[in-house]
């Protein structure tokens, strides 16, 4: 509408028209409204899935990978931190190469890198 429409109509007209523009703006503010909560009760369910209460996942056991020439029970899976007979190791020259625990799909990848690398 134009403003010479709203000059133009009583004022009965112009009350009856508010009416009606607040009415329908309740309406569409009551249906965000409800769209929103519901939106924000997704999320609460979706964060609470993964809260700090939520127990951790079962992680697969990880074989040990490299092992302490000087005391065999000392061994890594290569994940994490290096334990400090590694750092004390490698620090001392040694490459992590030397400590690889002898397993037969190991010494194949190991041997096909070298081959691969002089190549």
């Amino acid at each position: 509408m134009e403003g010479d429409a709203f000059k133009s109509m009583s004022t009965d007209e112009l009350w009856r028209l508010h009416e009606q523009m607040t009415s329908i703006l309740a309406r569409r503010i009551g249906e965000e409204k409800a769209r929103l909560e519901e939106r924000l009760r997704r999320l609460e369910n979706a964060h609470s899935a993964i809260g700090p209460n939520r127990p951790r996942r079962a992680y697969p056991k990880v074989l040990p990978k490299y092992q302490n020439p000087k005391n065999n029970a000392e061994t890594w899976s290569g994940r994490g931190k290096p334990p400090h007979w590694v750092q004390a190791q490698l620090r001392a020259g040694k490459k992590l190469e030397h400590f690889l625990i002898a397993r037969p799909s190991i010494e194949r990848r190991r041997i096909l890198k070298m081959a691969r690398t002089s190549a």
